[in-house]
């Protein structure tokens, strides 16, 4: 299969011939109207789902740079989306969706992670039983991650919060699920993960020896300068916190975002 035609609206087709990848001629069957009527269902169903993971260069699931034949056999300079993906994104466009193989990129693996867990929270725990305290509650939550993905969202957010005015909690909801979904689209820079350490050490400030703090602070340091991974950091200062934090950050999600027995902090 390979799609042909205008890149803006392709033509998804089908041979059994191999020199069709190479000679327009040798097409044998269009294949677009059948595989729209078959997605259609199919994509309906769908919305139980936190994540999806689709096939990279595929004329139906890849997730950007499918190719696009011309008539001369050549494909055209402007790539595209799989026409399954396009559809998809389109009626979940907050979906986590992901490449298999740039899953195989320690930091894409856990931010994908990172982001499907989120959206299963959310949806969980805000739009299961929607209510402004749900929605602060969940935000509060997840205060840290926010910050080390996206700080201009995450104060974009917490504004969106501090004046509602006179709209619905419904509105407000599927605001803030958009912004949030969107903070965390790329993976948290080492600089950032950094600043968020920091900030929760200095929730130890008046609790924790300043001997101890200053051996936190090198360590963090150390994961900045990329001479440590981020769990080494993360453990002590979890260690820390649990004996010594208030609630308010020991409830942060930073700390827990997945089961920690995926493991995927140990290579990022």
């Amino acid at each position: 299969m390979r799609l042909i035609g205008d890149p803006q609206n392709p033509i998804l087709t089908y041979s059994s011939n191999s020199k069709a990848e190479h000679n327009e001629d040798e097409v044998s069957e269009d294949l677009t109207p059948q595989f729209n009527a078959a997605i259609a269902p199919r994509l309906s169903k769908l919305d139980h789902l936190d994540g999806y993971i689709v096939m990279k260069n595929s004329p139906s699931c890849g997730l950007e740079r499918v190719k696009v034949y011309q008539e001369n056999g050549h494909p055209h300079t402007i790539r595209r989306q799989g026409l399954f993906t396009e559809q998809l994104q389109k009626k979940y466009p907050l979906l986590p969706i992901e490449e298999d193989g740039r899953l195989n990129d320690p930091r894409l693996r856990e931010n994908f992670i990172l982001r499907v867990y989120a959206h299963h929270n959310f949806r969980h725990e805000v739009q299961a039983q929607l209510s402004l305290h749900n929605l602060i509650k969940f935000h509060s939550s997840y205060k840290y991650i926010l910050m080390a993905h996206n700080q201009p969202l995450y104060k974009a957010l917490g504004r969106m919060l501090a004046n509602i005015g006179d709209n619905s909690i419904e509105e407000i909801s599927d605001r803030y699920f958009s912004l949030f979904m969107q903070a965390l689209t790329k993976p948290a820079s080492v600089r950032d993960q950094s600043n968020a350490l920091l900030h929760i050490l200095g929730y130890l400030k008046r609790s924790v020896s300043s001997e101890s703090r200053i051996h936190m602070a090198s360590i963090i340091d150390k994961y900045r300068h990329k001479k440590l991974a981020l769990i080494t950091p993360l453990t002590l200062l979890s260690h820390y916190i649990e004996q010594h934090g208030n609630q308010y950050i020991r409830e942060q999600r930073y700390f827990n975002p997945y089961p920690e027995a995926l493991g995927l902090r140990n290579k990022v």
